[in-house]
This record gives C-alpha cells, sequence and structure tokens, in this order.
C-alpha cells in the first residue's frame, strides 16, 4: 500500500509499505482522511521525542473498516468508524490510576507506531468508534483533535461565568472555543495573528478578537489557555492571567523549550498552571458532542489533499494557510 513516511527527521516521502495485518483484537481501517497535526510536524522536525523512525505518521483519521480480527465482535467489515489513537499499557502506575495518557509506555498510533497517512492502518478494535451517519469521515477525523480539547477544559476546570483568554485560533483553539463557550464562560478572547483565523473565531461567537496580547490593554482574565506551544505566546497568555486565575498549557512545545516564570507571581497570586496531555476518557464524549452537532467541525476542514500531494499539505500547514488540512489517502 502506499503511505508518507518519515525516513528521519526532516525526510518526508510518499512511498509503498507493507499492508498491516489484523491482529487478533484488531481492525484494519481503509482512511477516508487524515488531519495534519502540529504534532505531525513536530515528529517531522524530529521534536516529539517518543516517535521512532521510520515512521509512518498520522492519528487524526476515520475510515471503513476492510479487515476484523477473529477476536473482535460488535463491529464488521465496511462500517464507518473514527478512531481513538491512544496506545496505553494498562498495567503501570499511571494506568491502574485511571491516568492512561500519562502511561510510562505511552503510546498512540501514528505517534509511536505507524499511522493514518497511508491506505491502510490497523488498529485496536477498542479503540475504533461507530461513525453515525449524520458524521461524515472528514468531520470524524476531527473528534481526536475535540477529544484532546475535551480532556483539555476538564483540566482547566469549571468556567462558568468566567473570562477565558485563548491564544491561538488554529483547529484547536477554534475547538477550544466552543468549548469553553458551551460550558458558559462570560467572556471569551482569542489571540492569533493570522485575521482570517480571527474572522472564523468571531464568527463562532468569540467576545473578541484581537492580533496580540499587547493590544487587550492590560486585561485580565480569570483563565488563560496556550494552544501554540510558542514560549513567548505562553509567557503572554500567562501575563494575562489575574490574581487566583489559573493557565492552561495545551499547545505542544519543542521538548527543550523553556519559558520564563515568576515564581514570586505564581505564590503571591495563587496562579495555578496545568498541562493537557492528549487524550484521557474523552473521545466518546467529543464524538457525541460531533453528532449533536453542538460542536461545528465541518467548517473548520479548509483543504484536502492526496498522498501524492503532500508537499503541497505540509506546507499549506507550515504558512498558516486556511485551518484544518487533511490527506485524502483513498483519492479524492
Amino acid at each position: 500500500m502506499r503511505a508518507l513516511i518519515v525516513d528521519q527527521p526532516g525526510a518526508l516521502r510518499a512511498g509503498q509499505v507493507p499492508d498491516p495485518v489484523a491482529g487478533p483484537d484488531e481492525v484494519v481501517v481503509r482512511v477516508d482522511a487524515c488531519g495534519i497535526c502540529g504534532t505531525d510536524l513536530h515528529i517531522l522536525a524530529g521534536e516529539f521525542p517518543p516517535a521512532p523512525y521510520p515512521l509512518v505518521p498520522g492519528h487524526e483519521f476515520a475510515g471503513r473498516i476492510a479487515a476484523v480480527g477473529p477476536k473482535v465482535t460488535g463491529l464488521d467489515e465496511g462500517q464507518r468508524v473514527a478512531v481513538d489513537p491512544s496506545l496505553f499499557c494498562g498495567h503501570c502506575a499511571a494506568c491502574r490510576s485511571g491516568r492512561g495518557n500519562l502511561c510510562e509506555s505511552w503510546g498512540a498510533t501514528g505517534d509511536t507506531v505507524n499511522g493514518a497517512f497511508a491506505e491502510l492502518v490497523a488498529v485496536p478494535a477498542a479503540n475504533a468508534y461507530a461513525l453515525p451517519d449524520n458524521v461524515s469521515s472528514s468531520a470524524g477525523a476531527l473528534v481526536e483533535p475535540l477529544s484532546c480539547a475535551v480532556h483539555g477544559v476538564r483540566r482547566l476546570g469549571p468556567v462558568l461565568g468566567e473570562s477565558v483568554l485563548l491564544v491561538g485560533a488554529g483547529t484547536m483553539g477554534l475547538l477550544l472555543q466552543q468549548l469553553v463557550q458551551a460550558a458558559g464562560a462570560s467572556r471569551v478572547v482569542v489571540v492569533d495573528r493570522n485575521t482570517e483565523r480571527l474572522a472564523t473565531a468571531a464568527g463562532l461567537g468569540a467576545t473578541a478578537v484581537t492580533t496580540s496580547v499587547g493590544e487587550l490593554n492590560g486585561e485580565k482574565f480569570d483563565a488563560a489557555v496556550d494552544v501554540t506551544g510558542v514560549p513567548s505566546a505562553i509567557e503572554g497568555a500567562l501575563s494575562a492571567v489575574c490574581r487566583g486565575g489559573r493557565l492552561l498549557v495545551f499547545g505542544v512545545a519543542a521538548a527543550d523549550a523553556l519559558i520564563n516564570v515568576s515564581p514570586f507571581r505564581v505564590y503571591n497570586d495563587e496562579i495555578s498552571i496545568v498541562g493537557s496531555m492528549a487524550v484521557l476518557n474523552s473521545y466518546g464524549a467529543a464524538l457525541e458532542l460531533v453528532a449533536s452537532g453542538q460542536i461545528s467541525v465541518d467548517s473548520l476542514v479548509t483543504a484536502a489533499y492526496s498522498l501524492d500531494e503532500y508537499e503541497q499539505a505540509f506546507t499549506a500547514v507550515r504558512s498558516g494557510e486556511g485551518i484544518k488540512t487533511q490527506i485524502v489517502p483513498t483519492g479524492k
């Protein structure tokens, strides 16, 4: 089958790899759509330590079941599914305490094992969620990023009646925006340098949008979320947190990135700084939010490319063009 392969950091190509075979508890999915995520860019750049090479990346995906392992029940060939890429060991201390996303042997389809920038991918059957008829495969591929956002908002805590600052209006920022609005935030301000993305944020109901934290004239927020992973942006988000407020570090930074934090301010203002790592018991909830129409995802997909058009696709993502770019391995 054809796939995109990262042979080593900086080296991405389209080529042939062996067809996957379904293990006893696995299904093979024929991929209809797979989103390009910031983590994929980190993997390509060699900035995501868990990733081995060579690797077929791609972890935001949906498609149709092409083969079913002999022990699998409840799933059939031809059925459309979206897939939680999470791979937890199940027996380390983190897994046994219900925090599998912090698994000592953490893995994910497309991050640590071959993923869905390919015509076919093998996944645990337990991770495949049937898609209802009203959810397209393109929208189904956005369930994974939404599930990360759901976990992030759970980490942030209740925002009912609170003011929230979101720094970054890419796919994740726009999903987080919708979630905090649905959770009752009284004021939601979105920051991004991309004015087209800010227009989308405004259309989704943001109270205000701006191109920099500096333009907020010292306004403070009960909660701030960095969705960029850029150290200067994280520092800007933290500077806008009010006394007693909290910062969620959601964006993926390079492993060696550092930020400047005043420990006195954290102490004196009782600032809470929390992180959010991937997916944790949030995939099913995210699918329900999409299926019910409570969270809008279709408008976020702005481009789709074939496997052979991967260079154009990754160039578009790096340049900030559009919002969500997807690879369509089996043809547009």
